[in-house]
């Protein structure tokens, strides 16, 4: 019996997912075996995925539930560790799994989660969000709780506190805080290393930035006003504007004030929706993945 089953979310991922399972089974450390959930993917991700040992779980798009697809892959696993690794997260180096891995070494460790470094056509503002948020360092900022693009933790602690299903997103962030809050301990591996980063459209980015919101909501109780929206616009076009005159890329100046804006934008009527669901007892979440659905 493998110690780790590596359970790996695809949807038309035929772009990168080669990539990452190449990675994957180049790796020095080979005690796993690999758990497929596939969301409806129309493009040739189920082809590649067949070159390369596995077991697949498929499910309609509409089924898609971040919280309610892990929680049913993880009961399907019957190995002491759980590694996550999305389709499109590369592990950059043959220790990388080995490094997450060697955290469960330590009795204390109960969840490990490595660090993502962006892709090399990542926008600036993308590079310093990714600089700020998982830095080479022993510890992420307060707001990086845990992060499943490549994570892990042990079955036994999922089974004290599964993912949630109130909200679309953000199941990783709610179990992290989850763990922290009960004094769980939650490791950052910064020499467990992986390539994963995202250049959203303004479709893409307001699917994303809705649900997370919305998940805010529930996670910590928040209520976003409209005067620290405009705040927060503001201040995220202040740092955007500093980092693109540091990298010298002055034509990408001219994007910042209107992807903050939707950034921001999408954060705040999102945050509405789930403050409205969670004080009222609405338990359908459809809404946050219509969302996300649409601005595929």
């Amino acid at each position: 019996m493998p110690r780790a089953t590596i359970i790996m979310r695809s949807k038309n991922s035929d772009w990168v997912i080669d990539q990452a399972l190449a990675a994957l089974y180049s790796q020095d450390y080979k005690d796993f075996k690999l758990l497929v959930v596939d969301s409806g993917s129309t493009d040739r991700t189920l082809e590649i995925v067949k070159k390369y040992p596995h077991e697949l779980i498929e499910i309609e798009a509409k089924a898609y539930y971040p919280g309610l697809v892990l929680n049913m892959a993880i009961e399907r696993c019957d190995t002491e560790l759980i590694i996550f690794q999305n389709s499109d997260s590369v592990p950059l180096t043959p220790d990388c799994l080995g490094n997450l891995v060697a955290a469960f070494d330590h009795s204390e460790v109960q969840a490990a989660f490595g660090r993502q470094l962006p892709r090399p056509d990542a926008d600036a503002w993308v590079v310093r969000d990714y600089a700020m948020s998982f830095p080479d360092a022993a510890e992420t900022p307060e707001w990086i709780k845990f992060s499943l693009p490549l994570a892990g933790f042990r079955k036994s602690i999922w089974e004290k506190h599964h993912f949630y299903t109130d909200a679309w997103a953000s199941e990783d962030t709610e179990w992290g805080h989850w763990a922290r809050s009960h004094g769980y301990q939650v490791k950052y591996v910064a020499n467990a290393c992986t390539m994963h980063s995202h250049n959203y459209t303004y479709k893409q980015l307001y699917g994303r930035r809705f649900v997370e919101g919305e998940a805010d909501a529930f996670i910590n109780d928040t209520l976003i006003t409209i005067p620290q929206m405009l705040y927060n616009i503001m201040a995220a076009i202040l740092r955007d504007m500093k980092q693109y005159l540091a990298a010298g890329d002055l034509g990408g100046l001219w994007s910042i004030p209107v992807r903050r804006a939707v950034y921001h934008w999408a954060h705040y009527k999102g945050n509405q929706l789930g403050w409205h669901r969670k004080h009222t007892g609405d338990t359908d979440a459809s809404a946050g993945q219509g969302v996300v659905l649409k601005n595929q």
